[in-house]
């Protein structure tokens, strides 16, 4: 295909990644010799403003990927399409996103494949949505739940624009999971929210036998009541934590060493599988902590001989959790 001629607008498997000549409606990123960058949404007569003066729209519209063009003033910037990862930090937010290196853990550790029936909430400002729609592509689904409206609004324009249309595969619910009764035979649900261990019933519910539960936790007291919560249902198997750190390096000639800077805490994952109605998963043979479960502890308790309830999920009691 020649450089004149352009791929549909939005692409038609609807991958987010667009190619030939750069189109009026597309976002760039342009970047100076230090490093900034600055995301641009091409428009026909539109000037982009730096203190180096400015670079016109039309220069790069109807052109390539992947050019330098110069300012006013004389200072070069590097041109490019960006990268998912890319626009997921630059998107216009709503609430804060979830930075690159949870999605790509997130896509991967809860298995999301192409065809899945996938449930997520919130929505946020989307940028977790766009990786999950990717990933499940045009067989597959997403429904994602966001109860506030103006967080809807942000999400619904940043994953559009990603995409260049509406993703045939993406439902957008202004409302809680909680009132999502009508959720069933789900692949794959992400929560994304204050108290994910609210949902956990509702999430039994909804998940097929083998699906996955992930959920996204900032602080450690999130993180223990989501793990004792799943533990304490009895119809998930043994949940499992874990954060990731991202640190770039130094790399020129002999000098190689770490950056100074590195992308530390974000957030807990959690992830754990249903288990089939009428089953439940062999217990953790481990002890626990002297003291995890003392007297000071009043979370949720699992039971040592849990009974299966007539919807066929083991009954949670308050009896002790340690193992002996």
């Amino acid at each position: 295909m020649s450089e004149s001629q352009t791929h549909p607008f939005p692409d038609a498997a609807f991958s987010g990644v667009h190619h030939g000549p750069l189109q009026p409606g597309e976002w760039i990123t342009l970047s100076d010799t230090k490093g900034r960058r600055h995301s641009v949404k091409l428009e026909r007569g539109k000037i982009f403003h730096t203190t180096k003066g400015g670079i016109s729209h039309d220069e790069l519209i109807d052109g390539p990927d992947a050019v330098v063009v110069r300012s006013v003033g004389g200072v070069e910037y590097l041109a490019l399409r960006p990268l998912m990862a890319d626009y997921s930090v630059s998107m216009p937010r709503g609430a804060a996103v979830i930075y690159p290196k949870d999605t790509a853990q997130i896509v991967t550790m809860a298995d999301i494949h192409p065809g899945a029936k996938v449930v997520e909430a919130g929505a946020g400002s989307g940028a977790l949505t766009c990786a999950l729609l990717r990933a499940v592509g045009t067989t597959g689904s997403v429904t994602s739940f966001e109860r506030r409206e103006d967080f809807a609004a942000v999400a619904r324009k940043n994953v559009t624009d990603f995409f260049g249309g509406e993703h045939p595969a993406w439902t957008l619910r202004t409302e809680d999971l909680l009132d999502g009764t009508d959720l069933t035979g789900v692949d794959r649900i992400v929560l994304d929210m204050l108290a994910p261990w609210e949902c956990v019933d509702l999430v039994s519910d909804a998940l097929v036998p083998g699906g996955v539960i992930c959920a996204y936790v900032a602080t450690t007291t999130q993180l223990s009541r989501t793990v004792e919560t799943l533990r304490a249902h009895g119809g998930f198997t043994e949940p499992r934590a874990w954060e990731s750190l991202v640190r770039d390096w130094h790399v020129e000639g002999l000098a190689v060493r770490p950056g100074h800077r590195m992308q530390g805490h974000t957030a807990f994952l959690v992830t754990a599988r249903r288990m089939a109605p009428g089953f439940v998963a062999p217990r953790k043979k481990s002890r626990p902590a002297p003291g995890a479960y003392g007297e000071d502890y009043s979370g949720p308790r699992r039971s040592d001989n849990p009974t299966v309830t007539s919807n066929g999920v083991p009954e949670a009691s308050e009896s002790s959790a340690t193992d002996t």
